[in-house]
């Protein structure tokens, strides 16, 4: 008999309570907080204070806190951002933002592992690892079809993977890096930066300021996307918003104090030739350089590609998860909702996994043809694309939540932002304006690329970008080619249309006849039968 079932619109009580807090935070951290981003923040020298605090509180925790309260409206506990935005904008937009967060991360799962390569390449002393496309490719798609097949035994074994990875491969090297730097001061250890209290706040009149400010942002990201495992946690109400306040802070904190420190024992020449592995050059300058303990090198190298291929385990599973919730209502073939005996979907990993085989392939195959892994303007674009595609999601995200603001006030959750309407619309709306802004910002060519390389790489991301928005939506509109003509149900939170044609079917008066029907009640969910397709 075979092990595959469809998956039920909901999860069952027993996967409800697999998830406790531990666990659950696990999952969430490792998708958003990275040791290896250290560098990155270290770039812009003390403006990363400034960077970090802003980015953390007006753009981290409105996502945070916006997340924790959709994720525990009543009857929104599966699907994740789908459910959020689709019950509030309609089924189109919602897919839409959910595709946005899925494809965004199979271009992502490349730049992980490539970290990935580079940490194993310092530990075996092979730079091909890191430097010639052929291995590069071949490595990459080891480590995405490895972690992919052991996503295949559910969440359980997600969640351990998690906790196991994000313990080690991001608290231990944090707590290490810190304590080294606090030795490697104490005994003559000389700080490559200069503290001055002026230098804290950047020139926001400059271009290079700006986008480096965007990045700053999309550290953040990806903290909404565990929602999709809400449902599977033992208390959502208390965990779900409890692990979201919890994790903006420590975040702020190590990716503080951890930039601070690679800034502190890396050059800037350093810097600029290791942004990729700079934290890796960080911890050599400190243990093997300055305290001849190389071996520890070593071990820190294991522990942090341990800690991103944790991170790539648990994107495997979140957004392609909540796509489940789409098969389940046709808007993707329904063979997709097909889920092996530990609820996991076959089909929808694997077919991420051909998509991000086939980004390692481009990827790498633009770094040949550019020369080299250093020098490929396809790679930054790649990098490029996964921002403004991810923000365009970010903006639908808040976009319902306004709506959910004013439209849905009767929508039962457990947790809701502080301060009434009010208190909701001002943090919403300062993560909904640094979106925009950072997502406007992200076209600026990076400061690595001349002029005329520059030009390319803003136009190649556009026409990349277009496309990638209108795909969910060429998708959504052939939806009944593999359906059966049966349509989603309606929004729960109805927009004009729906209200109008709600209140056109309670005006219009009742035939008289033995074959009349009692008009359903309007304003429910069931006012429209569920096999009548449904416009937006």
């Amino acid at each position: 008999m075979s092990e595959e079932k469809t998956a039920p619109a909901a999860s069952g009580k027993q996967a409800a309570k697999m998830l406790g807090f531990g666990g659950f935070f696990a999952m969430t951290a490792s998708m958003v907080m990275t040791v290896y981003a250290y560098p990155n923040f270290a770039s812009s020298g003390l403006h990363l204070i400034f960077f970090l605090i802003l980015g953390g509180i007006f753009w981290f925790l409105p996502v945070a806190l916006v997340a924790a309260e959709m994720a525990t409206v009543k009857g929104w506990e599966d699907g994740g951002i789908y459910a959020w935005v689709g019950n509030t904008l309609g089924k189109r937009w919602g897919f839409a933002a959910l595709f946005y967060q899925w494809f965004q991360i199979t271009v992502g799962f490349v730049t992980m592992a490539f970290f990935v390569l580079a940490a194993i390449s310092y530990i075996v002393g092979w730079d091909a690892l890191y430097n010639n496309p052929l291995v590069m490719f071949i490595g990459v798609a080891i480590i995405v079809w490895v972690l992919t097949l052991t996503q295949l035994g559910g969440t359980k074994l997600t969640a351990r993977i998690a906790k196991i990875g994000f313990f080690g491969g991001v608290l231990i090297p944090a707590v290490v890096l810190l304590i080294g730097l606090i030795a490697y001061l104490a005994t003559g250890g000389v700080s490559q930066l200069h503290f001055d209290a002026g230098g804290i706040v950047p020139d926001f009149t400059k271009v290079s300021t700006l986008v480096i400010f965007a990045s700053f942002i999309l550290a953040f990201a990806g903290v909404e996307a565990s929602a999709s495992h809400v449902n599977e946690l033992k208390n959502p109400g208390k965990i779900y918003p409890m692990v979201m306040i919890v994790l903006c802070i420590l975040t702020i904190v190590l990716d503080t104090l951890g930039g601070l420190a690679v800034a502190m024992t890396m050059t800037e020449a350093q810097l600029d030739a290791n942004l990729s592995t700079g934290v890796v050059v960080a911890f050599a300058n400190i243990f093997d350089a300055h305290f001849h303990c190389g071996w520890l090198v070593y071990v820190i190298a294991f522990l942090l590609a341990a800690g991103v291929l944790a991170e790539i385990s648990s994107w495997i599973v979140g957004p392609s998860r909540a796509l489940l919730e789409t098969a389940n209502e046709g808007i993707i073939p329904r063979s997709f909702a097909k889920t092996n005996k530990h609820g996991v979907s076959v089909k929808t990993v694997v077919v991420q996994g051909v998509i991000v085989t086939i980004w390692d392939a481009v990827l790498c195959g633009s770094m040949a043809l550019a020369g080299g892994s250093g020098s490929s303007i396809s790679y930054l674009t790649a990098v490029g694309l996964t921002v403004v595609i991810y923000l365009v999601g970010y903006v639908l995200f808040f976009l319902a939540y306004f709506k959910l603001v004013f439209k849905g006030k009767d929508h039962a959750r457990v947790f809701q932002i502080f301060g009434g309407t009010a208190g909701k619309c001002i943090v919403a709306g300062l993560g909904l304006i640094l979106t925009v802004f950072a997502l406007i910002v992200s076209f600026f060519p990076p400061s690595q690329l001349n002029a005329s390389s520059g030009t390319v790489y803003v136009i190649t991301l556009l026409v990349c970008w277009v496309i990638s928005v209108a795909i969910p939506f060429v998708i959504y509109g052939l939806r009944h080619h593999w359906n059966g003509g049966v349509d989603h149900k309606p929004p729960t939170i109805p927009g004009k249309k729906e209200r109008a044609a709600m209140a056109t079917a309670a005006d219009a008066p009742t035939p008289v006849g033995k074959h009349s029907v009692p008009s359903p009640a309007a304003g429910t969910q069931d006012a429209t039968p569920a096999d009548t397709p449904q416009k937006e």
